[in-house]
């Protein structure tokens, strides 16, 4: 029988030696450079049960809104309850929502979710959102609402924009930049989505008479069909003055293709939130005026309403209905912003009566480095 050199027999017990060494440092978890162990297994052991934020999209959008969700987090002590609060990102489907509320039943570990729902009338995420509810896990909506008068048993409350005063908010915006009204376009992320539909609404109610629509281009949260979109209008409607952004991320679409035109002079360009490129761009004069909400604060109340609801608090929800509520007392508006250019604009603060915060662009970017925020 031949002998095995004892090099090699070495560098076999060696190999070994660090194969077992391996394994012995990944199941301590202490092994340098390697995967931390799963979180959400370590707060199972720990007790600790998830209250979630499910988005619509991963936009940059949800940035400020997750920074107020990391701050209830912190200011309501979350971990003193047994609770910690998470953000996960949808995929921009419903399909996709679905599949995530499934999956918060499953767990186990789920206390309470708001859901951005992506489709107001669509009836597979309302009866997950149902199924939820029925096994005692609170649902809410925040940022945009499921049907009202559909599917109004699907959550205990709404907080996030009055979405139809901020479309008319915008609406009065066009109307001071162009006086003389005339056609334009709106351009959204999903056509479905009750925040677009209550916006588009709103705009036109508040741009008045003189404008008219010649129609609403959905992207389906796809960069490159948003400025397709944007083309196709310029292209085929060559009548068209004014190009709203109705959700976050069309605000850049729209800019993008008129700087790509060279055409910006022929268009006013009014936009829904303060993207983070948008801000960049109302810099360089591509954009005319904004109507910011305030995801910011849509992530600290979320927070702070679910762990009221898990906790059956009623006192702590009266608290938030008072400062928050409208009328119809599920619903919770956390207010719009107005941001325009710092060179003069024909959109003034005296134009909304109190209804909106009015900013010059520093202005606003002084508020967002407030919070470390590079956009709302």
């Amino acid at each position: 029988m031949k002998k095995r050199p004892v090099l090699t027999g070495l560098i076999g017990v060696g190999l070994l030696g660090l194969i077992v060494a391996t394994g012995l440092w990944a199941w301590a978890g202490t092994m340098p450079n390697s995967t931390p162990p799963d979180p959400k297994i370590a707060e199972l052991a720990s007790g600790r049960k998830r209250i979630v934020l499910l988005t619509n999209s991963n936009s940059t959008y949800w940035f400020a809104c997750r920074a107020g969700l990391h701050e209830a987090d912190k200011a309501l002590n979350l971990d003193k309850a047994g609770l910690r609060a998470v953000m996960v990102a949808a995929d921009g489907t419903p399909r996709g929502q679905v599949k995530k509320l499934r999956q918060f039943a499953e767990d186990g570990d789920v206390a309470a979710v708001a859901i951005s729902a992506i489709d107001a009338e669509n009836a597979d995420v309302a009866r997950e959102m149902k199924a939820l509810r029925e096994n005692g896990i609170p649902v809410i909506t925040v940022d945009s609402d499921m049907d009202r008068e559909t599917w109004s048993d699907t959550r205990v409350a709404f907080i996030g924009t009055d979405n139809l005063a901020a479309g008319r908010q915008l609406g009065r915006c066009a109307r001071a930049l162009r006086p003389e009204g005339g056609e334009y376009a709106t351009f959204v992320g999903r056509a479905k989505a009750q925040n677009g539909l209550d916006r588009i609404k709103g705009f036109a109610e508040g741009a008045g008479d003189k404008f008219k629509s010649v129609g609403n281009l959905a992207d389906d949260q796809d960069p490159n069909k948003a400025r397709e979109n944007v083309r196709k209008v310029i292209k085929d409607h060559p009548e068209v003055r004014t190009l709203v952004g109705i959700w976050a991320s069309n605000a850049p679409a729209i800019a993008d293709v008129v700087k790509e035109l060279k055409r910006k002079k022929d268009f006013t360009v009014v936009v829904m939130d303060a993207d983070p490129n948008a801000l960049d761009q109302m810099g360089q004069g591509l954009i005319d005026a904004m109507v910011v909400q305030n995801p910011y604060q849509m992530g600290y109340q979320a927070v702070r309403l679910m762990k009221a609801l898990v906790e059956e608090d009623k006192a702590a929800i009266d608290k938030i209905r008072e400062k928050f509520g409208t009328k119809e007392n599920t619903i919770y508006d956390t207010h719009v912003r107005v941001v325009v250019p710092d060179k003069p604009s024909a959109v003034k603060k005296d134009l909304f009566d109190n209804q909106a915060e009015f900013f010059k662009l520093k202005e606003f970017h002084r508020w967002l480095d407030k919070y470390t925020l590079a956009g709302s």
